[in-house]
């Protein structure tokens, strides 16, 4: 690309937001690199999508009619594929040859001497010593529940899986995420399966009116309490849960549905353990992470990838691709961006200054990464929707790549689900901030796309509370029954539904839910560790909660179906502007207009308001949403379809149009202008 090219690429940026202008030669750099390294690791022969092939060639691999195995190890002085076929021992017949002066070593074997599901790993020597190791590009890996020892698997089935929904594309909407992790998304105290998350979990997300399913954990971790963040086998789906067809029929039953199947991804640091994982694979410490200090992530006792390496670069780009093509996977949530984008991995950093983005504690390297994994992912698949978690809000990494951005489809605004633990950790609600609450709202880039939320995964983790649960507590276990009346379970139940739907009416262009939460999961999420005797209590979705007809975790998942369908009709998250028309901190009113909408909240504790005045656009407006209605647990104190028109107000040189509406205390409603 030209420097006059790169220049309007910059001056576009700058458009969006002047305050980047101190900056623009900081960004002609960042953008000159990524152009650069694409250039060299493309020779200017090929594109990306070619540089990404690595894990159709590296692996095991059945290829006319004889086995091939090959592996990459630079500073490797033997290796042997040891296993179930040579009772665990060297053999020579199983000796990897050296092919070429990169590091590639290669075997190739007669279709006789493996069969699917032999256990297998590698011998690797190198000058001083030498150790066990699972293929880089192992594609099956299994535990054995005995000893706990992985493996590597051999996995060629007698029929591959037959995809009924192939070639489905995520339909072009603004997506509605349903977070989960299939190993505790049972009632049982227990690892959930795929084939039980499909059978069990899918048809309500479905019901829920979710277009886009997000799974964590996916990719192989040794330790099942890491949340999946430990990456061992990046080229594995996790075993715990299921074979890889199961996982394919998982994802297809989800297509069948209308649903996208997008997964974390983790690229910003790998497990530390050295068999199982990538750390000293070729006796070297570097060959896929950084040296010294850099190297090595110390709050999270992980290894951090040399994103300057092209065999990382391979490495990772290929595992973009692998998801997408093997498992017809619909995009990424892309974890840990701010580790991988500065040198301090955010620890510590408040982000108040835009210095903070430009200058020498930014790993511009993990960032020219991620704008080729963009491109690479939209190359191949261009209805696939990225998602970047940053808690710092670097500019640009939800601008698309062609205009010079790093090219993720949406970011998550974190900064809002942190709010909501503070308001309601921090100070009664009688309290809060409505000015503060309306800015935090929406705070965000206006030329990039942010999915926001009022809870994931991350807020409801041991030693802190799901949002119910905070606003509840132990009132939970005693005042939930339908015939039961605890002004504490009103007062958090009516909490709950402001909460989640202004969050929603708010977002900018999508939403996101953490499984159960629809429905006010109460409790946290632990799972099983030596500090809990290895229970499973706290590692599973308590289903029968909601399902229970006695119980009114009922009517708050059919607020949450009713909210979802609301944004879907209205295609709220198809404009991201929103107008506030009103806002009164003693009231505790919140009143503002998106899509021809009109949203009114009254968050005060006690002040109900027969007959609130505010001035708005002339016309005719009805009531087609109330979240005090009795089918979500409230108080039933308005009537459905009723029909407000304005009225005037004023003389001959000033005119007010002023509705009137009934405000119930903690209540939420939703006018259509008619």
């Amino acid at each position: 690309m030209k420097s006059t090219d790169i220049d309007s690429l910059v001056a576009s940026l700058l458009k969006n937001d002047p305050y980047l202008k101190p900056y623009d030669k900081k960004i002609h750099n960042r953008i000159q690199k990524v152009r650069n390294l694409e250039q060299r690791i493309t020779s200017g022969k090929e594109d990306p999508c070619s540089f990404s092939t690595a894990y159709q060639y590296f692996g095991l691999h059945f290829e006319k009619s004889r086995w091939v195995f090959r592996e990459l190890a630079p500073h490797a002085t033997a290796i042997f594929l040891i296993g179930e076929m040579t009772d665990w021992k060297e053999h020579p017949d199983y000796a990897l040859k050296r092919i070429d002066g990169q590091g590639i070593w290669e075997i190739v074997l007669p279709e006789s001497s493996l069969r699917h599901g032999t256990l297998f790993r590698l011998k690797i020597c190198w000058n001083g010593g030498e150790g066990d190791r699972i293929p880089s590009y192992a594609r099956r890996v299994v535990q054995d529940p005995a000893t706990l020892i992985f493996n590597a698997q051999v996995w060629k089935p007698s029929d591959e899986y037959a995809w009924k929904h192939a070639g489905f594309r995520r339909p072009d909407q603004p997506p509605y995420i349903y977070e989960a992790h299939v190993g505790m998304a049972q009632d049982k105290e227990g690892v959930g399966t795929f084939a039980e998350f499909r059978q069990n979990v899918l048809p309500r997300i479905a019901k829920l009116g979710y277009t886009v399913l997000q799974l964590m954990a996916i990719q192989e971790h040794p330790y099942y309490g890491s949340f999946g963040y430990h990456v061992s086998s990046f080229f594995a789906v996790s075993s715990r849960f299921g074979t890889p067809e199961e996982f394919k029929e998982l994802i297809d039953t989800a297509h069948g549905l209308g649903i996208a199947v997008i997964m974390d991804i983790v690229h910003s640091h790998a497990v530390n353990n050295e068999v199982e994982g990538l750390s000293r694979f070729d006796g070297t410490l570097t060959q896929y992470f950084y040296e010294g200090s850099r190297g090595y992530h110390y709050a999270w006792d992980s290894r951090c990838f040399d994103y300057s390496k092209d065999i990382v670069l391979r490495f990772l780009l290929s595992n973009c691709r692998y998801w997408l093509e093997e498992y017809q996977l619909d995009g990424y949530r892309f974890d840990g961006i701010t580790s991988m984008l500065y040198l301090h991995h955010g620890l510590g950093e408040a982000f108040t200054s835009y210095d903070q983005y430009y200058n020498e504690s930014v790993d511009e390297n993990a960032l020219v990464y991620l704008s080729l994994a963009n491109q690479l992912i939209h190359e191949i698949r261009p209805d696939a929707l990225t998602i970047a978690e940053d808690i710092s809000g670097m500019p640009g990494l939800a601008v698309p790549y062609e205009k010079g951005g790093v090219g993720f489809d949406y970011r998550l605004a974190m900064g809002v689900p942190d709010l909501w633990i503070k308001l309601t950790k921090e100070m009664r609600d009688e309290d809060w901030p409505l000015g503060y609450l309306w800015f935090e709202l929406i705070n965000r880039r206006y030329d990039e796309k942010t999915i926001g939320y009022a809870e994931s995964h991350d807020q409801a983790l041991v030693g802190d509370k799901t949002l119910m649960f905070r606003l509840v507590d132990s009132d939970m276990y005693t005042g939930m029954h339908i015939r039961n009346e605890n002004i504490q379970v009103d007062r958090g139940m009516a909490l709950h539904r402001l909460i989640r739907f202004i969050t929603l009416a708010t977002a900018g262009h999508g939403y996101l839910n953490f499984m159960g939460n629809e429905f006010g999961h109460p409790e946290w999420i632990d799972f099983p560790r030596e500090g809990n005797n290895w229970s499973y209590q706290y590692a599973r979705r308590q289903w029968h909660l909601v399902d229970n007809r006695e119980l009114k975790y009922q009517y708050l998942a059919r607020f949450d179906e009713q909210m979802i369908s609301l944004a879907r009709e209205y295609r709220l998250h198809t404009d991201a502007k929103i107008d506030l028309i009103y806002e009164h901190l003693d009231n505790k009113v919140i009143i503002f207009r998106r899509n021809r909408l009109v949203f009114a909240f009254n968050f005060h504790p006690t002040c109900s308001y027969p007959d609130y005045a505010f001035e708005i656009r002339n016309g005719k407006y009805e009531m087609i949403f109330d979240s005090d209605s009795e089918l979500f647990g409230g108080h039933n104190r308005l009537r459905p379809g009723q029909i407000h028109e304005t009225v005037t107000r004023g003389n001959d040189h000033v005119t007010h149009h002023v509705l009137h509406l009934y405000l119930p205390t903690r209540t939420a409603l939703v006018l259509r202008e008619l």
